[in-house]
């Protein structure tokens, strides 16, 4: 199905106003200056126990002009789209940065990129979410959410986010990009407490936000149904489950969980902002520094993880990143050896020569027309084994284990080392066979010791492209989608914590 740029946006000033803006910060002697027009259309919807609670439209417009004047930074905004303000935007960029010039050390230099002359791209979807109407919307969650509450629950929440993203980027080496981007998360989580435990607890469907459209919530894709009629008896059996008992287990660690372990002991620990000490907000820095490159034994070696920013339906594609760089896949861990970083042009310019041929891997980003480009995440993801086994494959290698079944909370330190996760559900694995759920569980570990731990990756059956909508950076802060596939996979002798016994210690 073919798809076009919104044409509203399409009618905006944007060729106009990058051609003044750029001129005037030409006018300065500059090496680089670019121009980027950003509408952000944004729409959340929530439900009580089936009925509307909220709903909130959102729309963010502007432009920003990023230049670099004697090897500084200088980068400016606004929100009036006329000429006079394109003036001032880029004479204020050059003032920053000739103010930041004076605190530069390391002088800006940008890797160099092809040009791409006035391309466009739009994002994999048939129905834009933000064309349905609101009705439709509420009737679905609203129907969604009594099936639940006839099962017994006593109390839902449903909701659904919405996001179309529109960019248009120029510079003056004569890159042009406009692009459209959708994204979607559904949620519906089940309340519910345990009058004999005096117990409370919730579950929700584990149904990952995708770069999909209105149809990602009926094409097959997703088994909405099945798992939704699930619900309310998987919760009621986690009330009534057993706390589990503390020690060391072989775990078999579902997609839906493990997506959450990759973004935090992969995904930003592998930034090389981080990697290098230049960035540490939100996350910290990396134990996985430069100089390990094709030395730390990440993991084992079934081990392969890449960045990805092509992948067809992941939160973090595009065509083109914000710095007008085509995006790419590539190798980050390989054999279990770290083989490879996540940069921009910047960081490219220095260090690309042993990542990438020179060039960057199209990983900046700015959330909003308000906040200047940084190196944000890809699409990190762990591969399948071609020939890796289903998921009961993976059960019947396990004596004495648990399989772990979504995400939930978390805590990782500031070197992305030593970590602790939860999950959504936990079943006792005894003689290569599944039990019944237990309860109060966290497994931890330090980074490389988890993924040397990895003895058996499951097959392209057991993989599921995960994510989160709310990654957040920088200061001040920005926050990014991204998407994280894994299969299904079998790890040895994890350390296990009881939470509750470990809460009242």
């Amino acid at each position: 199905m073919a798809r076009e740029i919104d044409p509203t946006f399409l009618e905006l000033p944007m060729r106009r106003l990058a051609h003044t803006a750029l001129e005037r910060a030409r006018d300065f002697g500059v090496s680089h200056a670019d121009f980027r027009l950003e509408r952000n259309r944004m729409q959340y919807v929530s439900l009580h126990d089936g009925a509307l609670e909220g709903a909130q439209d959102l729309e963010d417009l502007g432009f920003a002009v990023r230049v670099v004047l004697d090897g500084a930074w200088g980068f400016a905004s606004g929100v009036a789209l006329t000429d006079d303000e394109a003036v001032r935007v880029a004479e204020t960029a050059v003032r920053v940065a000739q103010v930041a010039g004076a605190m530069t050390r390391r002088p800006v230099v940008l890797a160099p990129e092809p040009v791409h002359d006035d391309v466009t791209w739009v994002s994999a979807y048939d129905v834009n979410p933000l064309e349905v109407p609101l009705a439709d919307k509420v009737a679905l969650l609203s129907g969604w959410s009594h099936d639940v509450l006839r099962a017994g629950i006593d109390h839902v929440s449903a909701a659904l986010q919405q996001v179309q993203e529109n960019k248009f980027y120029a510079d003056l080496a004569g890159t042009m990009t406009t692009q459209q981007r959708i994204r979607l998360e559904p949620a519906l989580e089940a309340h519910a407490s345990d009058a004999r435990t005096g117990r409370s607890d919730s579950m929700a469907i584990l149904a990952p936000p995708v770069a999909k459209g209105w149809e990602y919530l009926s094409d097959g894709s997703y088994d909405f149904d099945g798992e939704r009629a699930a619900l309310p008896d998987l919760l009621r059996e986690k009330l009534a489950a057993p706390g589990v008992e503390p020690g060391r287990y072989d775990l078999v660690i579902d997609a839906n969980n493990l997506m959450l372990t990759i973004h935090e002991s992969i995904g930003h620990a592998t930034e090389l902002d981080r990697a290098l000490g230049y960035e540490a907000s939100y996350a910290g820095t990396s134990f996985a520094t430069l100089d390990q490159l094709g030395t730390l034994q990440y993991g084992s070696p079934p081990m392969h993880v890449t960045g990805d920013r092509t992948d067809t339906h992941g939160l973090s594609t595009i065509g083109y990143d914000d710095e007008g760089v085509q995006t790419q896949a590539w190798d980050i861990v390989r054999d279990g050896v770290l083989r490879g970083y996540q940069l921009d042009r910047d960081m490219a310019a220095t260090y690309g020569a042993e990542l990438n041929g020179g060039r960057s891997n199209g990983c900046s980003f700015a959330d909003s027309p308000g906040h200047i480009p940084v190196q944000r995440m890809a699409n990190v993801s762990l591969q399948p084994d071609p020939s890796g086994p289903d998921l009961a494959g993976l059960v019947a290698g396990v004596e004495r284990g648990l399989h772990v079944v979504g995400h939930k909370s978390w805590s990782i330190d500031m070197q992305r080392y030593n970590f602790q996760f939860t999950g959504q559900r936990f079943y006792e694995i005894r003689d290569g066979e599944l039990r019944g759920q237990v309860r109060d569980v966290a497994y931890q570990a330090t980074t490389t010791d988890f993924w040397r731990s990895m003895e058996v990756v499951g097959g392209p059956s057991t993989y599921v492209l995960g994510g989160v909508m709310n990654c957040g950076k920088a200061q001040p802060g920005q926050v990014g989608a991204v998407s994280h596939g894994a299969p299904a996979a079998l790890f040895r002798d994890v350390r296990i914590l009881n939470t509750t016994e470990e809460g009242s210690a």
